[in-house]
């Protein structure tokens, strides 16, 4: 379970080689984004490392975290590299398959009892190939990240997009879809191309009502969910050095949400502090000895303006508490606006649920904080208006705040206590009567509200904010209270106003735990017995995709021709199908079932072109695929925005998508399907989505040139023999071609031992 210090200590000794040789060919000071980048590349200081945005860059992670909803697929697929173990330290965490409804006891001796098979998989993959598993109930994977493995100058992936969260400790830790991860566990580099960099500057010191996560929901007011993109962001300045580590790893936790590869911070003394108090002084002792790689180098912050490609200033004394949403993170409204914005825009104003916790907003200091809003409800004889929700991050986290009397406060206003786990942030909340699909608002200190993502009713809206937010919203029950300015009634008709939030960063005691939940693998993993029943509706083993055949594709057929916004979970849902995560043909029928088909604007109603009847995507793709008819897929901006999950690659490619064609990719979508061995293409020009009609049959007229840096011409045959051809673009390289051509990634891994 414990961080390995000398690994650690092998990490910083390259770091000052490496960070030197790099400063020197440059030239120039260098950003700590650029020191970790460099340190970490697979084969010494590479020149093609210094074109921002441009390259394709293999580099070396320290090590690789799953959660258990992807390392199912992750680690199906390792089981075909033909490795005896892993490569670097890899961890297990059973955080996504718990349920919330009645509260952590029995919710979570229910998952045990329904996943069994599953952490069964996971528990006994991870001990014969050397990973370490964290058990269901002890915690989310990015808090326990924080809590004992992460460290400042490190480079991780793990295969959750909010891996980011790691940043917090100075980390550069990035999300991947499980072929990523299997190449790195495989003990091969890993591809990235090599990011653009965006500074963000913060001035001041937050206070009052104000919070980290303010920060990040104005940084995504700011840049849009699709702004980051290409980018790391390294937040600098005064405002960081004033803010605890756990608020920093808030920060960069959203960072996801503006499509951000990671963020960081520098190395300073809230990470110093907050590893002491996780038992890891001598981490701090071996980064003191290298803290001026940990950080920018001066001249950098000095004039910031020279070295990033894009800066943006923010002044925490002057930034208001902010509340974003609907069905977007990055719609911003400060708090003093929203009765304005919430009466124009018809949003319902009581507020159902108030929700606490998730990756973003789990630490010790958010449920301080959070329990000190709770305290003066209580202490003021004010009878909360909404319900009540808390996920703790970890067990740690749980039994520390239970012996400070934190979860006795909150039980005092009927909170339910959920697992230590995802829970309604990713749509393992068994709602009652949201099958009744009211039009209703809740508010969590989550980082996605997208529609259906929290409950599965497309008319809840859902509102992002703090930890403190949400329990004076809750509190009063309206989307339009304001803390800093309102009052509210108490039982004895009393007018109360609320005292700004306050909360220890640390806890005075120390952390305290008595079972983390940590299983350590076996010594010697060989005579371990991997089972997957052949009749299991949870598990599948894989078996490898077809390589291409070498010839253009021609006569495919328009399977969906997606409008608007297509994320993640518009391609493969989470909730209720987190169940089949392991098992990739029941997986598939999810596939595409929540994206807006442009021609009928209907969710999951596409024409079967071989009946001419409408019928539900994966029906209508399996059609298609019995008949020996490839299929593509035609989307909008920034598809595959969310989640890391490749299952939104891999069920296209099981059901014989052969393309996907887009207007813009998310980044962590785009490598997915790449890896999956499928065609990841963009318009060349994007008025040519228009031109795409229902009855379309597609060809490909030069896929057999297929080559670095060449467009390839795809001709869409309508239904009156008219044809328009239309220019498609892509980034793959040699070698992303070359998984193209095997078939997919795993297919060359598999070949290379077996050769």
């Amino acid at each position: 379970m414990a961080f390995d210090i000398e690994m650690i200590k092998k990490v910083y000794d390259n770091m000052k080689t490496r960070v030197d040789a790099a400063r020197e060919i440059v030239g120039r000071p260098l950003t700590l984004t650029e020191k970790i980048l460099y340190s970490h590349l697979w084969d010494g200081v590479a020149k093609q490392a210094y074109g921002r945005g441009v390259d394709y860059v293999d580099f070396a992670p320290d090590r690789v975290a799953c959660q258990d909803a992807t390392a199912q697929m992750a680690l199906l697929q390792f089981m075909h590299a033909g490795k005896k173990t892993v490569a670097v330290p890899t961890t297990v965490h059973c955080d996504h398959l718990i349920l919330a409804k009645n509260g952590a006891k029995s919710d979570l001796a229910v998952a045990n009892t329904q996943s069994k098979e599953v952490f069964d998989f996971l528990s006994s993959v991870s001990n014969k190939y050397g990973i370490g598993f964290w058990k269901p109930g002890s915690g989310i994977i990015h808090q326990i990240v924080l809590e004992n493995y992460a460290f400042p100058g490190g480079m991780m992936i793990g295969t959750d997009s909010h891996t980011v969260n790691a940043g917090g400790l100075g980390m550069l830790a990035i999300g991947v879809g499980g072929a990523d991860a299997v190449d790195v566990m495989s003990g091969m580099s890993w591809e990235l191309k090599f990011p653009k960099l965006i500074g963000v500057k913060l001035t001041g010191k937050l206070s009052g009502w104000t919070a980290p996560k303010d920060v990040i929901l104005k940084v995504a007011d700011i840049l849009t969910v699709k702004g980051g993109t290409g980018a790391i962001v390294e937040y600098f300045g005064e405002g960081a050095l004033n803010m605890s580590c756990t608020g920093k790893g808030t920060i960069c936790n959203m960072g996801a949400e503006i499509g951000a590869t990671t963020s960081t911070f520098g190395y300073d003394d809230s990470m110093r502090r907050y590893l002491a108090a996780t038992d890891r002084q001598d981490v701090v002792d071996a980064a003191d000895k290298v803290a001026s790689y940990l950080t920018a180098d001066p001249e950098v912050y000095a004039n910031p303006e020279k070295y990033f490609d894009q800066l943006i200033e923010i002044n925490l004394s002057e930034l208001e508490p902010h509340i974003n949403g609907p069905f977007t993170p990055d719609r911003g409204t400060p708090v003093s606006q929203m009765k304005a914005e919430a009466a124009a825009n018809g949003w319902p104003i009581k507020v159902e649920w108030g929700l606490i916790g998730s990756c973003t907003n789990s630490s010790y200091e958010d449920m301080a904080r959070a329990v000190s809003i709770v305290n003066q409800a209580v202490e003021h004889g004010i009878t909360p208006k909404a319900e009540f929700g808390v996920n703790p991050g970890s067990e740690q986290i749980r039994y520390t705040i239970e012996r400070d009397g934190m979860i006795a406060a909150f039980e005092k206003l009927g909170t339910k206590v959920f697992t230590n786990a995802c829970g309604p942030c990713i749509g393992q909340w068994d709602r009652a009567g949201a099958d009744k699909q009211e039009k209703n608002t809740i508010v969590h200190s989550f980082n996605r509200n997208f529609s259906k993502r929290a409950d599965g009713n497309p008319n809840t809206h859902a509102f992002v904010t703090s930890p403190e937010m949400v329990a004076a919203l809750a509190i009063s029950g309206r989307l339009d209270f304001n803390p800093l300015t309102d009052t509210l009634m108490n039982d004895n008709g009393e007018a109360v106003k609320l005292t700004a939030p306050f909360g220890d960063e640390l806890p005075k005691r120390g952390f305290a735990v008595e079972d983390a939940g940590f299983q350590a693998p076996a010594a010697d993993g060989s005579s371990v017995k991997i089972v997957v029943s052949e009749t299991s509706d949870r598990l599948q083993l894989l078996a490898p995709f077809d390589p291409w055949d070498g010839k253009n594709i021609t006569g495919a057929k328009l399977l969906i021709k997606a409008f608007g916004k297509c994320t993640t979970d518009h391609i493969s849902m989470a909730g209720p199908w987190l169940r089949f995560r392991g098992h990739l043909d029941n997986i598939s029928n999810n596939m595409l079932i929540g994206a807006v088909n442009a021609f009928n604007q209907t969710a999951n109603s596409v024409k079967n072109q071989l009946t001419g009847a409408y019928d539900a995507v994966p029906a209508v793709a399996r059609a298609y695929k019995a008949a020996g008819i490839p299929s593509i897929v035609v989307g909008d901006h920034n598809y595959g925005e969310g989640s890391s999950r490749e299952h939104a690659a891999m069920e296209p490619r099981f059901l014989g998508v052969k393309a996907v064609l887009v207007k813009s990719f998310a980044r962590i979508h785009e490598t997915n399907l790449k890896k999956q061995g499928l065609l990841g293409l963009t318009f060349a020009n994007e008025a040519d989505y228009d031109k795409i009609q229902e009855d379309d049959t597609i060809n490909f007229t030069d896929l057999v040139d297929f080559a670095p840096g060449k467009p390839l011409s795809i001709e869409f045959v309508h239904a009156d023999g008219s044809k328009d051809i239309i220019l498609a673009n892509h980034t793959y390289n040699a070698s992303q071609i070359g998984w193209f051509v095997a078939g997919s990634a795993l297919n060359l891994i598999a070949a290379e031992a077996n050769s």
